[in-house]
């Protein structure tokens, strides 16, 4: 199975905590205004890329997490899917998602829900512009949320990520 790749960004520390291996993918058909990453929207800007060739860049490092975001992964969810399975399979490393769509919209879709139990947080919603805050942790607007997909999926009912940074003195 293939995702259509843009790149890899290993080390990154903005898709999420800590050091992140980040899947940006091509496809979206949510084309926010102000998006900063327009050019994923069309899928055939990315190349199709093998799963394990992915996940053997993703294990390469032991120490970094990982993030899926695009485009939109849950534009073209199969992929992603066996991405993750495979990356808890063999690290168990944690795994963030960005995706324009909310929760609620995706956890009754088969294909996305399939991606949805493998992930641990959800940053969910579409860039709004005029709620852009630089100020947000790992988001771009105010609408959207990080979500604790795990507790969420088990509960029947959203619930919020409570991510508390490390302050700096």
């Amino acid at each position: 199975m293939n995702i259509s790749l843009l790149k890899i960004e290993e080390d990154t520390t903005v898709d999420g905590p800590g050091f992140r291996t980040s899947i940006y993918c091509a496809g979206c058909e949510n084309a926010c205004p102000g998006c900063h990453n327009p050019q994923s929207w069309d899928i055939n800007n990315g190349t199709p890329t093998p799963v394990e060739d992915i996940l053997k860049t993703v294990l390469a490092d032991p120490y970094a997490d990982v993030t899926f975001t695009g485009g939109d992964p849950m534009f073209s969810p199969e992929g992603f899917t066996e991405l993750a399975r495979l990356i808890k399979q063999h690290s168990g490393k944690n795994i963030w998602c960005y995706t324009g769509y909310r929760f609620e919209a995706l956890k009754d879709k088969k294909p996305q829900r399939e991606l949805l139990e493998q992930i641990d947080v959800l940053v969910d919603g579409p860039f709004v512009e005029r709620l852009k805050d630089k100020d947000l942790l790992y988001r771009g607007s105010s609408n959207q949320r990080l979500i604790d997909v795990r507790a969420s999926l088990e509960s029947g009912e959203t619930v919020l990520y409570d991510y508390q940074p490390i302050p700096v003195f």
